[in-house]
C-alpha cells in the first residue's frame, strides 16, 4: 500500500500520517501482528556524511556509500530489523529475508524520488564461513534502517521506518519526527582539510611471504593447477588516537573522487571503510550494468609517463588476459541465470594513483530475478578471487595469513523495486579504535613478476593510508 506524495517540497502532512498510522495499528491490533511504515520526506539538501556523524552510535549498526561523481550519497543509521547469518546458502536466505520484510511494509510520501522508501543494506563477507573466530563481522549482515538520509540529483531524501505493532505509541513516533527533521534541517557542512594520521606502528603482516607466495603460484600456474589467482597483503597499523570516521571517509571521497566511498559498522565499535573502483552490479528500473575491471598500470607522474604506462597497460598481453578471464566468467554467469549479457566498448579507468582495463557490461533483468541472486551468482569474480574459482579460492586460504572477511566482497543495498547498488570491498580498512587493518591484492597470472605485484599492492596499501586520520 503507497499513500499519495506529500502536497509541495518539506510539506508533512501529520494529518494524513497521523491517520495511516491509527489505521496500520488498528489492523496489528486485530491480527496480532506488527508492520513498518517507512516515510519518505524530501527535506532541505544536507551531506549525509555530516548525518552520519552526527547520528551514528557506535553500538548501532550503520551504512554509508557515496558516489560523488554520479552525485549520489546515502547514510543509513541504526536497524529495526537485522539479519545475520553465515553459510553457502546466505544469499539466498538474504533474498528471502528481504522479501519476507516487504509484504509487512507501508509507504508514506513520494516513493518515485531518488533513494526514497525503504532500502535494506547489505554486507558479505569473502568467504561464507570465517577460519578466524574473533573476525568483528558476520559472514552476512542485511538491515532495514530507522533512519535513512540520501542525496541523489542535488534532491535530498529523509526516510524514517517504524515498526507499528499494538502497543506502540503513535505521538511518539511523530514527534520523533518532527524531531529528526528539526535536528537535520539545523546540520552544517564543516570545512574540513586534508590531514593524514600519524602512526606510531606500520606491520605488513605478509611482507617475507608475498613475493614467496606469487612464486609459489606461478608454479601452479605453469603446472595448469590454476589459470589466476588474487594475492592479497595487509597492512597492520596503529595511530596515536583514535581513527576518526568521519574524517576518514572524508579524506577518501576527496582523494578518490571516481570511486565508490563506503563504511560499514557491525554495532560493537568496528567499522569496515574504503574506496572502491569496483562496481559489481548496478540495478535500475531492470536495467544492469556490472563492470569487467582488471589489469592495471601505476599513473604517470607527466602526462607522458601516464600515457605511456596506459598504453603499456593496453597492449600488455598479460593485463589483457587477467581482463578477459573477469569479461568471460561475468558473461557466462549472467548467461546462467537467463540474462542477456551486452558487452560495452573496452575503456580504461583511471584512479588518481592507478589505471586498470574496464569493461562494463549491461543487461535486462527479468522480474523474477532477485537482485541478489545476481551478486550471489557472481562473486567472487576472477577479479578478486582467480580462475579456476573454487581452486583459487582454497589457494587464497592457504597462502594468506590472515582473514579477509569484508575485503573483496560485496557491499550495497537492495530497495524494493528491485533496484541495487554493490560494490566489491577492495582498497579497503578495518577500523577497531586506535588500530586499523589495511588490505590490498594483485591478480596473478602467467608471466606475473613478484617484485611488480608486491610494488602494486602497496602502492594500493599506500593511497588508502594517506586517508586514514
Amino acid at each position: 500500500m503507497t499513500i499519495s506524495p506529500c502536497r509541495s517540497r518539506f510539506f508533512v502532512d501529520y494529518k494524513d500520517l497521523h491517520q495511516l498510522l491509527l489505521a496500520v495499528q488498528e489492523k496489528c491490533c486485530e491480527n496480532h501482528t506488527q508492520q513498518i511504515v517507512s516515510i519518505s520526506l524530501e527535506i532541505d539538501l544536507i551531506d549525509p556524511l555530516v548525518v552520519l556523524d552526527k547520528f551514528a552510535q557506535a553500538n548501532t549498526l550503520n551504512f554509508y556509500f557515496e558516489n560523488k561523481s554520479k552525485g549520489e550519497a546515502i547514510a543509513a543509521i541504526d536497524s529495526i530489523t537485522k539479519l545475520n547469518i553465515s553459510g553457502a546458502e546466505r544469499f539466498n536466505q538474504a533474498e528471502n529475508f528481504i522479501k519476507n520484510c516487504r509484504k509487512n511494509i507501508i509507504n508514506f510520501g513520494n516513493i518515485l524520488q531518488g533513494f526514497a522508501g525503504s532500502h535494506f543494506f547489505c554486507s558479505f563477507s569473502f568467504f561464507d564461513q570465517h577460519n578466524q573466530a574473533d573476525y568483528p563481522f558476520p559472514s552476512a549482515t542485511i538491515f532495514l534502517p530507522k533512519l535513512q538520509v540520501a542525496v541523489k540529483n542535488e534532491s535530498c531524501v529523509l526516510v524514517m521506518n517504524s515498526v507499528i505493532n499494538a502497543d506502540v505509541n503513535i505521538q511518539t513516533i511523530l514527534q520523533e519526527l518532527k524531531t529528526k527533521i528539526q535536528s537535520l534541517q539545523s546540520l552544517t557542512k564543516p570545512n574540513i582539510e586534508i590531514i593524514p594520521a600519524k602512526f606510531i606502528k606500520e606491520n605488513i603482516i605478509n611482507s617475507d611471504n608475498f613475493k614467496y607466495s606469487v612464486l609459489s603460484a606461478l608454479e601452479k600456474i605453469k603446472s595448469n593447477h590454476l589459470i589466476k589467482i588474487v594475492l592479497a597483503d595487509a597492512l597492520d597499523v596503529k595511530s596515536y588516537n583514535p581513527f576518526n570516521l568521519f574524517k576518514s571517509l572524508n579524506n577518501l571521497r576527496q582523494l578518490h573522487p571516481n570511486c565508490y566511498v563506503f563504511s560499514t559498522s557491525n554495532g560493537k565499535g568496528q567499522n569496515f571503510i574504503g574506496a572502491s573502483p569496483e562496481r559489481l552490479i548496478s540495478i535500475q528500473n531492470q536495467q544492469l550494468i556490472t563492470d569487467a575491471l582488471a589489469g592495471s598500470a601505476p599513473r604517470g607522474k607527466t602526462s607522458r609517463e601516464d600515457a605511456e604506462n596506459a598504453n603499456r597497460l593496453i597492449n600488455s598481453t598479460k593485463e589483457k588476459h587477467e581482463h578477459k578471464l573477469v569479461l568471460d566468467f561475468i558473461t557466462q554467469r549472467l548467461s546462467q541465470l537467463g540474462l542477456f549479457p551486452q558487452i560495452l566498448s573496452p575503456r580504461l579507468r583511471q584512479l588518481s594513483n592507478i589505471q586498470h582495463l574496464w569493461t562494463p557490461i549491461s543487461a535486462v533483468v527479468p522480474a523474477n530475478v532477485h537482485p541478489l541472486k545476481i551478486v550471489g551468482q557472481l562473486h567472487p569474480t576472477p577479479a578478486v578471487a582467480g580462475a579456476a574459482r573454487d581452486v583459487a579460492c582454497a589457494e587464497i586460504r592457504r597462502y594468506e595469513s590472515f582473514e579477509r572477511g569484508l575485503y573483496a566482497a560485496p557491499l550495497g543495498w537492495v530497495d524494493g523495486s528491485g533496484n541495487c547498488e554493490f560494490i566489491v570491498g577492495i582498497r579497503s580498512a578495518l577500523i577497531d579504535g586506535d588500530r586499523a587493518r589495511l588490505y590490498a591484492g594483485a591478480g596473478i597470472v602467467a608471466g606475473s613478476d613478484p617484485d611488480k605485484e608486491f610494488a602494486e599492492v602497496q602502492l594500493k596499501l599506500q593511497a588508502l593510508l594517506k586517508a586514514l586520520v
